[in-house]
Protein backbone atom coordinates (compact mmCIF):
# COMPACT_ATOMS: atom_id res chain seq x y z
CA UNK A 1 0.00 0.00 0.00
CA UNK A 2 1.28 3.45 -0.86
CA UNK A 3 1.90 5.44 2.33
CA UNK A 4 0.56 8.67 0.80
CA UNK A 5 -2.08 8.77 -1.95
CA UNK A 6 -0.97 10.50 -5.13
CA UNK A 7 -4.14 10.16 -7.17
CA UNK A 8 -7.62 10.68 -5.78
CA UNK A 9 -10.96 10.28 -7.52
CA UNK A 10 -14.30 11.43 -6.22
CA UNK A 11 -17.50 10.06 -7.75
CA UNK A 12 -20.11 12.77 -7.36
CA UNK A 13 -19.76 16.49 -8.11
CA UNK A 14 -22.52 17.78 -5.86
CA UNK A 15 -22.66 19.98 -2.78
CA UNK A 16 -20.19 17.76 -0.90
CA UNK A 17 -17.94 16.20 -3.53
CA UNK A 18 -17.11 19.36 -5.46
CA UNK A 19 -16.14 21.63 -2.55
CA UNK A 20 -14.38 18.86 -0.61
CA UNK A 21 -12.19 17.86 -3.53
CA UNK A 22 -11.48 21.48 -4.37
CA UNK A 23 -10.10 22.08 -0.89
CA UNK A 24 -8.06 18.86 -0.93
CA UNK A 25 -6.55 19.84 -4.28
CA UNK A 26 -5.88 23.38 -3.06
CA UNK A 27 -4.14 22.22 0.11
CA UNK A 28 -2.33 19.23 -1.47
CA UNK A 29 -0.95 20.43 -4.82
CA UNK A 30 1.11 17.26 -5.21
CA UNK A 31 -2.05 15.12 -5.33
CA UNK A 32 -3.97 14.77 -8.58
CA UNK A 33 -7.68 15.12 -7.73
CA UNK A 34 -10.33 14.15 -10.28
CA UNK A 35 -14.06 14.60 -9.78
CA UNK A 36 -16.30 12.34 -11.86
CA UNK A 37 -20.03 12.72 -12.46
CA UNK A 38 -22.65 11.29 -14.83
CA UNK A 39 -24.31 14.69 -15.21
CA UNK A 40 -22.60 16.35 -18.17
CA UNK A 41 -24.18 19.74 -17.47
CA UNK A 42 -22.89 19.70 -13.92
CA UNK A 43 -19.38 18.85 -15.06
CA UNK A 44 -19.53 21.64 -17.66
CA UNK A 45 -20.58 24.08 -14.93
CA UNK A 46 -17.68 23.05 -12.68
CA UNK A 47 -15.37 23.78 -15.62
CA UNK A 48 -16.94 27.21 -16.21
CA UNK A 49 -17.02 30.54 -14.43
CA UNK A 50 -20.55 29.82 -13.17
CA UNK A 51 -20.13 26.99 -10.67
CA UNK A 52 -23.18 24.78 -10.00
CA UNK A 53 -22.80 25.24 -6.24
CA UNK A 54 -22.80 28.60 -4.52
CA UNK A 55 -20.61 28.79 -1.43
CA UNK A 56 -18.70 31.83 -0.17
CA UNK A 57 -15.03 31.34 -1.06
CA UNK A 58 -15.58 28.31 -3.30
CA UNK A 59 -14.89 30.07 -6.61
CA UNK A 60 -11.49 31.26 -5.38
CA UNK A 61 -10.48 27.77 -4.21
CA UNK A 62 -11.57 26.16 -7.47
CA UNK A 63 -9.83 28.91 -9.44
CA UNK A 64 -6.49 28.19 -7.77
CA UNK A 65 -6.56 24.42 -8.31
CA UNK A 66 -8.61 23.74 -11.44
CA UNK A 67 -6.44 22.74 -14.37
CA UNK A 68 -3.39 22.39 -12.11
CA UNK A 69 -4.26 19.32 -10.04
CA UNK A 70 -8.07 19.53 -9.90
CA UNK A 71 -10.08 18.12 -12.81
CA UNK A 72 -13.79 17.64 -13.46
CA UNK A 73 -14.67 14.95 -16.00
CA UNK A 74 -17.64 12.86 -17.08
CA UNK A 75 -17.99 9.31 -15.83
CA UNK A 76 -17.38 8.01 -19.34
CA UNK A 77 -13.83 9.35 -19.09
CA UNK A 78 -13.44 8.18 -15.52
CA UNK A 79 -12.66 4.50 -16.19
CA UNK A 80 -9.01 5.11 -17.07
CA UNK A 81 -8.56 7.45 -14.13
CA UNK A 82 -10.13 4.86 -11.84
CA UNK A 83 -7.46 2.34 -12.83
CA UNK A 84 -4.80 4.78 -11.62
CA UNK A 85 -6.48 5.85 -8.39
CA UNK A 86 -5.02 5.20 -4.96
CA UNK A 87 -8.07 6.47 -3.15
CA UNK A 88 -11.70 6.82 -4.31
CA UNK A 89 -14.38 8.86 -2.55
CA UNK A 90 -18.03 7.95 -3.00
CA UNK A 91 -19.95 11.22 -2.70
CA UNK A 92 -23.36 10.65 -4.23
CA UNK A 93 -26.88 11.20 -2.98
CA UNK A 94 -28.43 8.75 -0.50
CA UNK A 95 -32.07 9.87 -0.59
CA UNK A 96 -34.91 8.38 1.39
CA UNK A 97 -36.41 5.33 -0.30
CA UNK A 98 -39.75 5.90 -2.00
CA UNK A 99 -40.66 2.25 -2.54
CA UNK A 100 -39.83 -1.23 -1.27
CA UNK A 101 -38.78 -2.21 2.23
CA UNK A 102 -38.21 0.83 4.42
CA UNK A 103 -39.93 3.22 1.98
CA UNK A 104 -40.32 6.67 3.49
CA UNK A 105 -37.53 6.17 6.04
CA UNK A 106 -34.62 3.96 4.95
CA UNK A 107 -31.76 5.33 2.87
CA UNK A 108 -31.77 4.44 -0.82
CA UNK A 109 -28.30 3.11 -1.63
CA UNK A 110 -28.81 2.54 -5.35
CA UNK A 111 -26.37 5.31 -6.32
CA UNK A 112 -23.79 4.08 -3.83
CA UNK A 113 -24.13 0.55 -5.17
CA UNK A 114 -23.71 1.84 -8.73
CA UNK A 115 -20.51 3.61 -7.68
CA UNK A 116 -19.18 0.46 -6.04
CA UNK A 117 -19.92 -1.47 -9.22
CA UNK A 118 -18.05 1.14 -11.30
CA UNK A 119 -15.07 0.95 -8.96
CA UNK A 120 -15.11 -2.83 -9.03
CA UNK A 121 -15.07 -2.88 -12.82
CA UNK A 122 -12.32 -0.35 -13.38
CA UNK A 123 -10.03 -0.21 -10.33
CA UNK A 124 -6.64 -1.91 -10.50
CA UNK A 125 -4.18 -2.83 -7.80
CA UNK A 126 -4.97 -1.83 -4.23
CA UNK A 127 -7.61 0.86 -3.80
CA UNK A 128 -8.96 2.59 -0.71
CA UNK A 129 -12.67 3.29 -1.08
CA UNK A 130 -14.03 6.05 1.13
CA UNK A 131 -17.66 6.59 2.09
CA UNK A 132 -18.09 10.35 1.96
CA UNK A 133 -21.86 10.08 1.46
CA UNK A 134 -23.95 9.68 4.60
CA UNK A 135 -24.58 5.97 5.03
CA UNK A 136 -26.72 3.84 7.34
CA UNK A 137 -24.80 1.66 9.77
CA UNK A 138 -23.13 -1.35 8.08
CA UNK A 139 -23.61 0.05 4.58
CA UNK A 140 -19.92 -0.71 4.11
CA UNK A 141 -20.82 -4.41 4.01
CA UNK A 142 -22.86 -3.79 0.85
CA UNK A 143 -19.96 -1.92 -0.73
CA UNK A 144 -17.52 -4.71 0.18
CA UNK A 145 -19.71 -7.39 -1.40
CA UNK A 146 -19.85 -5.48 -4.68
CA UNK A 147 -16.11 -4.73 -4.67
CA UNK A 148 -15.41 -8.43 -4.14
CA UNK A 149 -16.74 -9.03 -7.65
CA UNK A 150 -13.61 -7.39 -9.09
CA UNK A 151 -12.11 -9.76 -11.65
CA UNK A 152 -8.83 -7.92 -12.21
CA UNK A 153 -7.03 -9.07 -9.11
CA UNK A 154 -7.70 -5.80 -7.33
CA UNK A 155 -7.93 -5.48 -3.57
CA UNK A 156 -9.87 -2.95 -1.54
CA UNK A 157 -10.19 -1.32 1.86
CA UNK A 158 -13.36 0.54 2.83
CA UNK A 159 -13.30 3.58 5.11
CA UNK A 160 -16.04 5.85 6.43
CA UNK A 161 -15.18 9.56 6.28
CA UNK A 162 -18.51 11.36 6.64
CA UNK A 163 -18.75 15.07 5.97
CA UNK A 164 -19.78 17.55 8.64
CA UNK A 165 -20.18 20.60 6.44
CA UNK A 166 -22.75 23.30 6.96
CA UNK A 167 -23.92 24.81 3.69
CA UNK A 168 -23.11 28.49 3.57
CA UNK A 169 -19.88 27.91 5.53
CA UNK A 170 -18.63 24.79 3.71
CA UNK A 171 -15.25 26.19 2.67
CA UNK A 172 -14.55 27.48 6.16
CA UNK A 173 -15.65 24.12 7.59
CA UNK A 174 -13.35 22.27 5.20
CA UNK A 175 -10.35 24.50 5.75
CA UNK A 176 -10.69 24.65 9.55
CA UNK A 177 -12.87 21.71 10.59
CA UNK A 178 -13.95 20.99 14.15
CA UNK A 179 -12.99 17.39 13.47
CA UNK A 180 -12.29 14.94 10.67
CA UNK A 181 -13.71 11.49 11.31
CA UNK A 182 -12.17 8.39 9.76
CA UNK A 183 -13.60 4.98 10.55
CA UNK A 184 -12.00 1.76 9.41
CA UNK A 185 -11.00 -1.77 10.28
CA UNK A 186 -7.23 -1.60 9.82
CA UNK A 187 -4.74 1.15 10.76
CA UNK A 188 -2.89 1.28 7.42
CA UNK A 189 -5.72 2.63 5.23
CA UNK A 190 -6.84 4.95 8.03
CA UNK A 191 -3.33 6.38 8.17
CA UNK A 192 -3.22 6.80 4.39
CA UNK A 193 -6.33 8.99 4.43
CA UNK A 194 -5.29 10.79 7.61
CA UNK A 195 -1.99 11.72 5.96
CA UNK A 196 -3.94 13.70 3.36
CA UNK A 197 -5.92 15.67 5.93
CA UNK A 198 -2.85 16.31 8.10
CA UNK A 199 -1.49 18.54 5.36
CA UNK A 200 -3.70 21.28 6.81
CA UNK A 201 -5.75 19.83 9.69
CA UNK A 202 -4.10 19.56 13.14
CA UNK A 203 -3.58 15.92 14.06
CA UNK A 204 -5.58 16.28 17.29
CA UNK A 205 -8.69 17.11 15.24
CA UNK A 206 -8.55 13.86 13.29
CA UNK A 207 -10.67 11.28 15.09
CA UNK A 208 -10.39 7.61 14.23
CA UNK A 209 -13.01 5.00 15.13
CA UNK A 210 -14.32 1.67 14.01
CA UNK A 211 -16.15 1.56 10.70
CA UNK A 212 -19.64 1.15 12.16
CA UNK A 213 -19.16 3.87 14.76
CA UNK A 214 -18.18 6.37 12.07
CA UNK A 215 -21.26 5.56 10.00
CA UNK A 216 -23.57 5.96 13.00
CA UNK A 217 -21.81 9.07 14.33
CA UNK A 218 -22.76 11.07 11.25
CA UNK A 219 -26.45 10.23 11.65
CA UNK A 220 -26.22 10.93 15.37
CA UNK A 221 -24.59 14.33 14.90
CA UNK A 222 -27.32 15.55 12.55
CA UNK A 223 -30.04 14.08 14.76
CA UNK A 224 -28.69 15.92 17.81
CA UNK A 225 -28.53 19.24 15.96
CA UNK A 226 -32.05 18.86 14.58
CA UNK A 227 -33.31 17.85 18.02
CA UNK A 228 -32.03 21.15 19.45
CA UNK A 229 -33.89 23.10 16.77
CA UNK A 230 -37.11 21.22 17.41
CA UNK A 231 -36.68 21.66 21.17
CA UNK A 232 -36.37 25.44 21.00
CA UNK A 233 -39.20 25.62 18.46
CA UNK A 234 -41.45 23.65 20.81
CA UNK A 235 -40.72 26.25 23.46
CA UNK A 236 -41.38 29.09 20.98
CA UNK A 237 -45.04 28.10 20.74
CA UNK A 238 -45.35 28.19 24.52
CA UNK A 239 -43.61 31.57 24.65
CA UNK A 240 -46.14 33.05 22.23
CA UNK A 241 -49.11 32.17 24.44
CA UNK A 242 -47.53 33.00 27.81
CA UNK A 243 -45.78 36.29 27.09
CA UNK A 244 -42.26 34.90 27.44
CA UNK A 245 -39.74 35.57 24.67
CA UNK A 246 -37.92 32.61 23.19
CA UNK A 247 -34.71 34.53 22.48
CA UNK A 248 -34.45 35.42 26.17
CA UNK A 249 -35.18 31.84 27.19
CA UNK A 250 -32.59 30.53 24.73
CA UNK A 251 -29.96 32.95 26.00
CA UNK A 252 -30.41 31.70 29.55
CA UNK A 253 -30.43 28.04 28.54
CA UNK A 254 -27.45 28.46 26.22
CA UNK A 255 -25.35 30.17 28.89
CA UNK A 256 -25.14 26.82 30.68
CA UNK A 257 -21.75 25.42 29.68
CA UNK A 258 -23.24 21.93 29.65
CA UNK A 259 -25.65 22.97 26.90
CA UNK A 260 -24.13 25.87 24.95
CA UNK A 261 -25.87 28.39 22.67
CA UNK A 262 -25.56 26.81 19.23
CA UNK A 263 -28.68 25.66 17.37
CA UNK A 264 -30.95 27.27 19.95
CA UNK A 265 -32.31 29.86 17.52
CA UNK A 266 -36.06 29.59 17.15
CA UNK A 267 -37.22 29.62 13.54
CA UNK A 268 -39.80 28.43 11.07
CA UNK A 269 -38.03 25.06 11.08
CA UNK A 270 -34.92 23.28 9.89
CA UNK A 271 -34.42 22.28 6.27
CA UNK A 272 -31.70 21.14 3.92
CA UNK A 273 -30.86 17.81 2.40
CA UNK A 274 -29.50 16.16 5.55
CA UNK A 275 -31.46 16.57 8.76
CA UNK A 276 -34.81 15.06 7.80
CA UNK A 277 -33.27 12.34 5.63
CA UNK A 278 -30.73 11.31 8.24
CA UNK A 279 -33.23 11.26 11.11
CA UNK A 280 -35.59 9.12 9.04
CA UNK A 281 -32.70 6.75 8.38
CA UNK A 282 -32.01 6.65 12.12
CA UNK A 283 -35.70 5.96 12.83
CA UNK A 284 -35.67 3.08 10.37
CA UNK A 285 -32.50 1.61 11.85
CA UNK A 286 -34.01 1.73 15.33
CA UNK A 287 -37.17 0.01 14.10
CA UNK A 288 -35.26 -2.56 12.07
CA UNK A 289 -33.06 -3.51 15.03
CA UNK A 290 -35.96 -3.73 17.47
CA UNK A 291 -35.76 -0.54 19.51
CA UNK A 292 -39.12 1.15 18.69
CA UNK A 293 -39.01 3.48 21.69
CA UNK A 294 -35.85 5.09 20.36
CA UNK A 295 -37.42 5.26 16.89
CA UNK A 296 -40.45 7.11 18.29
CA UNK A 297 -38.20 9.62 20.05
CA UNK A 298 -36.37 10.61 16.88
CA UNK A 299 -39.57 10.56 14.82
CA UNK A 300 -40.99 13.24 17.09
CA UNK A 301 -38.11 15.59 16.14
CA UNK A 302 -39.34 15.50 12.55
CA UNK A 303 -43.02 15.78 13.45
CA UNK A 304 -42.37 18.87 15.57
CA UNK A 305 -40.51 20.47 12.67
CA UNK A 306 -43.38 19.80 10.27
CA UNK A 307 -45.85 21.21 12.80
CA UNK A 308 -43.81 24.40 13.20
CA UNK A 309 -44.01 25.08 9.46
CA UNK A 310 -47.76 24.44 9.37
CA UNK A 311 -48.28 26.65 12.41
CA UNK A 312 -46.39 29.52 10.77
CA UNK A 313 -48.36 29.33 7.52
CA UNK A 314 -51.67 29.00 9.37
CA UNK A 315 -51.04 32.28 11.16
CA UNK A 316 -50.70 34.09 7.83
CA UNK A 317 -53.78 32.42 6.40
CA UNK A 318 -55.86 33.33 9.46
CA UNK A 319 -54.70 36.95 9.32
CA UNK A 320 -55.67 37.45 5.69
CA UNK A 321 -58.90 35.47 6.06
CA UNK A 322 -61.56 35.75 3.40
CA UNK A 323 -59.99 38.94 2.06
CA UNK A 324 -57.14 36.84 0.66
CA UNK A 325 -54.44 39.22 -0.55
CA UNK A 326 -50.79 39.09 -1.51
CA UNK A 327 -48.05 37.44 0.53
CA UNK A 328 -44.44 38.38 -0.14
CA UNK A 329 -42.11 35.48 0.61
CA UNK A 330 -38.55 36.58 1.27
CA UNK A 331 -36.16 33.66 0.95
CA UNK A 332 -36.51 30.27 -0.72
CA UNK A 333 -33.15 28.75 0.26
CA UNK A 334 -33.17 26.61 3.39
CA UNK A 335 -30.53 28.93 4.90
CA UNK A 336 -28.49 31.94 3.89
CA UNK A 337 -25.37 31.82 1.71
CA UNK A 338 -26.49 28.85 -0.34
CA UNK A 339 -28.66 28.28 -3.41
CA UNK A 340 -29.86 24.95 -1.99
CA UNK A 341 -33.60 24.78 -1.34
CA UNK A 342 -33.91 21.05 -0.65
CA UNK A 343 -36.39 20.49 2.21
CA UNK A 344 -36.50 24.26 2.80
CA UNK A 345 -39.33 25.61 4.91
CA UNK A 346 -40.37 27.70 1.90
CA UNK A 347 -41.37 24.60 -0.07
CA UNK A 348 -44.08 23.57 2.38
CA UNK A 349 -45.16 27.07 3.36
CA UNK A 350 -45.57 28.31 -0.23
CA UNK A 351 -47.64 25.23 -1.08
CA UNK A 352 -49.84 25.85 1.96
CA UNK A 353 -50.35 29.53 1.18
CA UNK A 354 -51.24 28.81 -2.43
CA UNK A 355 -53.67 26.06 -1.40
CA UNK A 356 -55.44 28.67 0.75
CA UNK A 357 -56.00 30.81 -2.33
CA UNK A 358 -53.43 33.48 -1.53
CA UNK A 359 -51.33 35.30 -4.10
CA UNK A 360 -47.65 34.52 -3.45
CA UNK A 361 -44.72 36.54 -4.79
CA UNK A 362 -41.21 35.43 -3.82
CA UNK A 363 -37.70 36.80 -3.88
CA UNK A 364 -34.42 35.02 -3.19
CA UNK A 365 -31.01 36.35 -4.28
CA UNK A 366 -29.61 32.92 -5.18
CA UNK A 367 -32.33 30.31 -5.73
CA UNK A 368 -33.52 29.57 -9.25
CA UNK A 369 -37.26 30.30 -9.17
CA UNK A 370 -38.25 27.82 -11.91
CA UNK A 371 -36.30 25.00 -10.27
CA UNK A 372 -37.92 25.80 -6.92
CA UNK A 373 -41.43 25.71 -8.37
CA UNK A 374 -40.75 22.46 -10.16
CA UNK A 375 -39.45 20.85 -6.97
CA UNK A 376 -42.44 22.15 -5.00
CA UNK A 377 -44.91 20.90 -7.59
CA UNK A 378 -46.16 24.44 -8.16
CA UNK A 379 -47.45 24.74 -11.71
CA UNK A 380 -49.01 28.18 -11.38
CA UNK A 381 -50.06 30.84 -8.89
CA UNK A 382 -46.64 31.81 -7.54
CA UNK A 383 -44.77 34.72 -9.08
CA UNK A 384 -41.09 35.69 -8.94
CA UNK A 385 -39.72 39.09 -7.97
CA UNK A 386 -36.28 40.36 -8.89
CA UNK A 387 -35.83 42.66 -5.89
CA UNK A 388 -37.10 42.97 -2.33
CA UNK A 389 -38.94 46.16 -3.26
CA UNK A 390 -40.75 44.44 -6.11
CA UNK A 391 -41.77 41.54 -3.88
CA UNK A 392 -43.13 43.81 -1.14
CA UNK A 393 -45.12 46.11 -3.40
CA UNK A 394 -48.81 45.78 -2.50
CA UNK A 395 -48.27 42.94 -0.02
CA UNK A 396 -50.66 42.46 2.89
CA UNK A 397 -48.31 40.01 4.62
CA UNK A 398 -44.60 39.25 4.45
CA UNK A 399 -43.01 35.91 5.33
CA UNK A 400 -39.26 36.02 5.97
CA UNK A 401 -38.11 32.43 5.48
CA UNK A 402 -34.35 32.73 4.90
CA UNK A 403 -31.95 34.79 7.01
CA UNK A 404 -30.22 36.57 4.10
CA UNK A 405 -28.30 39.59 5.34
CA UNK A 406 -30.06 41.99 2.95
CA UNK A 407 -33.36 41.25 4.70
CA UNK A 408 -32.00 42.54 8.00
CA UNK A 409 -31.53 46.05 6.63
CA UNK A 410 -34.76 46.56 4.68
CA UNK A 411 -35.99 50.16 4.86
CA UNK A 412 -39.55 49.21 5.69
CA UNK A 413 -40.81 52.78 5.73
CA UNK A 414 -39.92 53.20 2.05
CA UNK A 415 -41.69 50.03 0.91
CA UNK A 416 -45.14 50.05 -0.69
CA UNK A 417 -46.95 47.55 1.51
CA UNK A 418 -50.66 47.89 2.25
CA UNK A 419 -51.53 49.74 5.49
CA UNK A 420 -51.19 47.60 8.62
CA UNK A 421 -49.41 44.83 6.76
CA UNK A 422 -48.01 42.14 9.04
CA UNK A 423 -44.41 40.98 8.82
CA UNK A 424 -43.96 37.34 9.84
CA UNK A 425 -40.33 36.94 10.80
CA UNK A 426 -39.64 33.24 10.43
CA UNK A 427 -35.97 33.67 11.36
CA UNK A 428 -36.15 36.34 14.08
CA UNK A 429 -33.69 38.59 12.29
CA UNK A 430 -35.68 41.82 11.90
CA UNK A 431 -35.46 44.99 13.97
CA UNK A 432 -38.86 45.47 15.67
CA UNK A 433 -38.29 49.20 16.09
CA UNK A 434 -37.74 49.74 12.36
CA UNK A 435 -40.98 47.92 11.61
CA UNK A 436 -42.90 49.85 14.27
CA UNK A 437 -41.69 53.18 12.86
CA UNK A 438 -42.98 52.11 9.45
CA UNK A 439 -46.46 51.62 10.97
CA UNK A 440 -46.36 47.92 10.23
CA UNK A 441 -47.03 44.97 12.50
CA UNK A 442 -44.50 42.28 13.41
CA UNK A 443 -45.03 38.67 14.38
CA UNK A 444 -41.84 36.91 15.41
CA UNK A 445 -41.23 33.27 16.28
CA UNK A 446 -41.64 32.80 20.03
CA UNK A 447 -42.12 36.52 20.67
CA UNK A 448 -44.87 38.97 21.37
CA UNK A 449 -46.70 40.51 18.44
CA UNK A 450 -46.08 44.21 18.00
CA UNK A 451 -49.04 46.54 18.42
Amino acid sequence: MKPFPKKIICIGAGYVGGPTMAVIADRCPEIEVTVVDLNADRIAAWNSAQLPVYEPGLAAVVGRARGRNLFFIGQGDGAKKMAEADLVFISVNTPTKTEGEGAGKASDLRYVESCAQFISEHARGHTIVVEKSTMPVRAADTIKRILAQNSHGGSFEVLSNPEFLAEGTAIRDLEAPDRVLIGGERPEPIEALASVYRRWVPAERIITTGLWSAELAKLAANAFLAQRVSSINALSALCEVTGAHVDEVARVVGSDSRIGPKFLKASVGFGGSCFKKDILSLVYLCEFHGVPEAAAYWQQVIELNEWQKRRFADQIIRQLGAAKGKVAVLGLAFKKDTNDFRESAALDICRQLLAAGLEVVSYDPRVDFAAFCQSAGIARGMQPAHTVREALSGASAVAVLTEWEEFRSIDWASMSLVPNAVIYDGRNILDPEMIRRANLLLHSIGGRDSD
